[in-house]
């Protein structure tokens, strides 16, 4: 009985996510069960904290039928931080169970950046959004701009990245201002996964290359990112490909040759990219010859449906177009689309996979209710 009681609760907690409040007999006709269990099941759920009656109450009376009483999450049934880790800055933000932001703070990033100024930057941000948050975070979700060991969420240094921040342990760092788990992931990952909720229906099998200032890669692969054994699948920057006049090189190596790294860095410096690409047809089909070598290999290993690009300059629509151009001719063709998230694809990413997280965590808690007898309650 309890194993029913608990599913049904679980029914009755997802439904509420959905449609934010409904009264008893509104919940019996969505979820399919009768009025009296739906009226049971809102009984246990308010008696564990998890739900409450709104004040708000239905047209009843004088001929009309009863009066509903509508019912909603309780405010304090915890929130989720979504925290990002990038070139340009630190952003968290509180996020509730209906994937609302509740509270958002954001903090720049001087260069170089140094793990103890991004550390804490990270206590910074984390601190004003828990204070001002509606309830305390359950747990974290963090996108940073480096590669993540996919064990420890530590975040890991590679040769030639243009955004270094040693090995920050967001983990740790966010410890103290959650109550469950901090889980970290590379930014392109989380804009893969935004990418694939925004397309209807999703994207399940694709690549997803990030041009910016870095240059990455995710592989969606039935509906996973797939991450490799370390985390660092999908670091495309020395995969090597065609480069000016075709000699063979490293992705990196390209841009280094083109002259388009801003000084002393191997960040690329996106907004001269676009402007010369503009202006010098040569080099705009040395970008796409180059970045159409790395999808075809891509390709070829991952076969993916498609590939999105993003990114500061990646989606752009010249530039695409040339990535087109370059890619055409070889033996597979896949569909070259720009991405359709382009505010902060990597936050969007971490702060849906944060609500899901979130629901789940609530749900989770109404089922430890049930493993506590409680005195004079029944039913379904």
């Amino acid at each position: 009985m309890d194993l029913v009681r608990a599913a049904t609760d679980e029914r009755v907690l997802r439904t509420l996510m959905e449609h934010r409040r409904l009264t008893r007999a509104e919940l019996a006709v969505l979820i399919g069960i009768s009025k009296p269990t739906a009226g049971e099941s809102v009984r246990r759920l308010t008696g564990a904290g998890l739900i409450a009656d709104t004040g708000v109450r239905t047209p009843g009376g004088r001929g009309r039928g009863r009066v509903g009483s509508y019912y909603a999450l309780r405010e304090d049934v915890g929130t989720a931080l979504a925290v990002s880790i990038g070139p340009e800055g630190v952003v968290a933000e509180a996020v509730d169970a209906y994937g609302d932001v509740v509270a958002r703070a954001g903090h720049e990033i001087s260069r170089p950046a140094r793990p103890a100024l991004v550390a804490a930057a990270v206590r910074a941000v984390a601190a004003d959004v828990v204070a001002r948050a509606p309830a305390p975070p359950r747990l974290a979700v963090v996108s940073a701009a480096d590669p993540v060991d996919r064990a420890t969420g530590r975040l890991v240094q590679l040769p030639d990245a243009p955004f270094l921040v040693g090995e920050l342990d967001p983990v740790a760092v966010l410890a103290p201002y959650v109550a469950g788990p901090v889980t970290v992931d590379n930014d392109v990952n989380w804009a893969a996964q935004a990418e694939s909720a925004a397309t209807d229906p999703p994207l399940a099998d694709f690549a997803y290359l990030y041009l910016g200032e870095g240059l990455g890669c995710a592989l969606v692969s039935d509906g996973e990112v797939r991450r490799g054994a370390t985390g660092l699948a999908g670091e495309i920057a020395h995969l090597v490909t065609a480069g000016p006049r075709s000699r063979a090189m490293p992705l990196t190596g390209v841009f280094a040759e083109l002259g388009l790294h801003r000084p002393g860095s191997t960040a690329i410096d996106a907004a001269r990219l676009l402007a010369e690409a503009a202006a010098s047809a040569s080099l705009l089909g040395a970008l796409g010859r180059a970045i159409g070598g790395v999808i075809a290999a891509v390709v070829a290993l991952a076969d993916p449906a498609a590939v999105v690009v993003g990114g500061t300059w990646g989606s752009d629509e010249t530039i695409l177009e040339a990535i087109r151009a370059g890619f055409a001719g070889g033996p597979r063709q896949v569909e070259i689309r720009a991405a359709a998230t382009t505010v902060r694809p990597a936050l969007a990413g971490a702060r849906l996979d944060a609500a899901g997280r979130l629901r789940a965590a609530v749900v989770a808690s109404a089922g430890a209710a049930h493993a506590v007898p409680l005195t004079g309650r029944g039913g379904a």
